[in-house]
């Protein structure tokens, strides 16, 4: 199953990479291909960085998707900030090479969202969790169960969008949010959760399952 209602470059790019194709172009005519090649590396960055493509969503009732593209950089047993509960969290940190659009990890209904101001230190570091700009839904699953999906901003980016709210239902690998260049994404599980990754994984949002609860 697929879940895509949405173009395959992110909308949220679309006012940078036409500043820079209009600033390429105008550099190429009245200055030369000279100067203006590095103008169009830059849009072609703006280009890769922006891309949102289709994924297959694994069936599966109990499954857990990863929320984002990345590299699992934590699996360990904390304390979940936002729930006050023992959890087991899983952490994946996006370069700004990956895909940035962030997707549901379960179906259910957000019972919660909290959104911190916060800094702009390096996402990979364990302050990052608790200091740093970040967006955080607290999900109820059809059985039960409680996920705590966590945006944070990291050392250059500046901007997490989220485009959900309290009371809204979520279905696993719906789009949900973005964050601009650069992040990191916690997710906190029950317990009970089996987790199927390992630290340092590569792993894509929507098309590779984080755990099992």
């Amino acid at each position: 199953m697929k879940n895509y209602p949405h173009p395959i470059i992110a909308r949220e790019g679309w006012p940078f990479l036409a500043a820079a194709v209009l600033i390429s172009i105008v550099v190429s005519v009245f200055a030369g291909w000279l100067w203006a090649l590095p103008l169009w590396v830059i849009t072609l960055f703006i280009l890769q960085f922006f891309r949102d493509p289709p994924r297959l969503i694994p069936q599966g009732e109990n499954l857990v998707l990863c929320p984002a593209d990345g590299r699992v950089i934590k699996v360990e047993r904390v304390t979940d900030p936002y729930l006050k509960r023992e959890a087991q969290m899983v952490s994946v940190f996006m370069n700004v090479f990956n895909v940035h659009s962030n997707r549901s990890p379960v179906d259910g209904t957000i019972k919660k969202v909290w959104y911190f101001p916060g800094s702009f230190v390096n996402a990979s570091l364990e302050k990052a969790s608790v200091a740093n700009e970040r967006n955080a839904l607290w999900i109820k699953t059809k059985s039960g169960q409680d996920v705590t999906c966590v945006q944070i901003a990291g050392l250059v980016a500046r901007r997490i969008l989220c485009y959900v709210k309290a009371k809204d239902k979520l279905t696993r690998g719906q789009r949900y949010g973005f964050i601009r260049f650069g992040s990191r994404v916690d997710v906190y599980l029950p317990l009970t959760a089996r987790i199927k990754v390992s630290l340092g994984d590569k792993v894509s949002a929507s098309s590779d399952v984080l755990a099992e609860l």
